[in-house]
């Protein structure tokens, strides 16, 4: 099924207050943008990080997952407790000249018309598309970034053989989708069993690769990963199709645990990863051994990778403490009290920190306080807090450098 949605008008020329005064003169900026979702306010917040007083809000119609795609050119807001995706121009653009790029640098603005959809959740981009699962809809919707970027794009939607809490992953003419077991406990989804090659119209192209309770996925290089129960299965392009790939836990992992958070790093082959509750690990495909285990001393609470500093993570536990861990070496560098202690007994949702980068600092949201902090990567030290009203969670933060002109 196909249907054209219509969005906003191209941006207005004025420049955010953060970027520069004069447009005619030729000026080397950084503006990196910060977009927080509230707990429990049904909005976004959004400022620059060197000018965090100026503010925009856009309201949405519930608690927000925020997603920088099309280039950064966009922020979705998916609302999976209320079967909603809103989209908002960041206000930022770069345009890649090889030996540098240019920025562009507006206001943010709301694209008018939501995405509606039965409980959307996962999000992914590859190939210049982007796709949404809708859990409870049987389907994923899949739009053209760059179509999206401009504020008009035609929604398609590819069947999953049931609805379940999956994935579809555009993948060259083809996609690549998720799949469930045929039967489910009562009040429940069928629990995916793992993934095979599909067309337009989700009808099988290829044999399923097994991926028992396929969770979290990413892409680093010519690598998709997908973690499950069995280990972490690789996919690539093969010259016959997709070519598939499992790499087993090492046996010296704890048994009964897997991997269900993925991301891919873009500067070398590399995946960060979640392992059970306590553990982060460290992957290579192209590696031996391709596991690294990290095992922290308590729970971990959210994990991020470093594009600057390329071969770090930080992860933030349930005590507040902040670890820097080499990506090489899987090892733990350093580390930091940032926050007061988030337990994570309770349910999943309940508020706790979330981490982004912002160039030479991991930005963290503090719900409790009320606060964004900002903590160098160099020292893990604060250098400055921001307050923001409500309850701080979600948060996703773009840009860099680029010349304007």
């Amino acid at each position: 099924m196909i249907k054209r949605l219509g969005g906003a008008s191209l941006l207005a020329l004025g420049l955010s207050t953060s970027a520069f005064a004069d447009h005619h003169k030729e000026e080397d900026v950084t503006v990196y943008r910060v977009f927080v979702g509230d707990h429990e306010a049904a909005q976004v917040t959004a400022f620059d990080l060197s000018a965090p007083e100026k503010r925009w809000t856009f309201a949405t119609k519930g608690q927000v997952k925020l997603y920088p795609v099309a280039g950064q050119s966009v922020i979705a807001a998916v609302q999976s407790f209320d079967d909603q995706v809103n989209f908002i121009r960041s206000g930022l653009s770069f345009q890649d000249h090889g030996g540098h790029s240019d920025i562009e640098v507006t206001e943010p603005s709301a694209i008018p018309l939501p995405l509606e959809g039965a409980r959307p959740f996962h999000l992914l981009e590859h190939d210049g598309y982007v796709s949404i699962n809708m859990d409870q809809g049987g389907y994923s919707v899949v739009l053209d970034s760059h179509e999206l970027s401009e504020g008009e794009f035609q929604r398609y939607d590819i069947a999953l053989n049931h609805a379940h809490h999956g994935v579809v992953v555009p993948w060259g003419k083809q996609w690549l989708s998720s799949v469930a077991a045929d039967k489910a406990e009562e009040g429940s989804l069928p629990p995916r069993v793992g993934i095979q090659a599909v067309d337009v119209k989700g009808v099988a192209t290829g044999k399923m690769a097994t991926c028992t309770g396929l969770h979290g996925e990413s892409f680093s290089g010519e690598y998709l990963a997908l973690g499950c129960k069995e280990g972490v299965l690789t996919v690539t392009a093969g010259a016959n199709g997709p070519e598939y790939k499992m790499l087993p836990y090492p046996d010296r992992f704890p048994e009964g645990e897997m991997t269900g958070h993925l991301i891919g790093t873009k500067s070398f082959q590399s995946f960060f990863g979640s392992y059970g509750k306590k553990g982060v690990v460290t992957i290579d495909p192209t590696a031996e051994p391709a596991m690294q285990l990290v095992e922290l001393p308590f729970r971990r609470v959210d994990f991020t990778v470093d594009p600057v500093k390329i071969k770090y993570g930080y992860v933030l536990t349930e005590d507040g403490r902040l670890y820097r861990v080499n990506l090489l070496s899987a090892k733990i560098e350093a580390s930091t009290q940032v926050t007061e202690p988030y337990s994570l007994e309770g349910h999943w949702n309940d508020p706790r920190p979330r981490l982004a980068m912002a160039g030479d600092e991991i930005i963290i949201t503090d719900p409790n306080a009320s606060l964004i902090r900002r903590i160098s990567t160099e020292s893990l030290s604060e250098i400055g807090t921001i307050d923001v009203e409500g309850m701080p969670y979600n948060i996703a933060v773009i840009g860099g450098s680029g010349l304007s002109h």
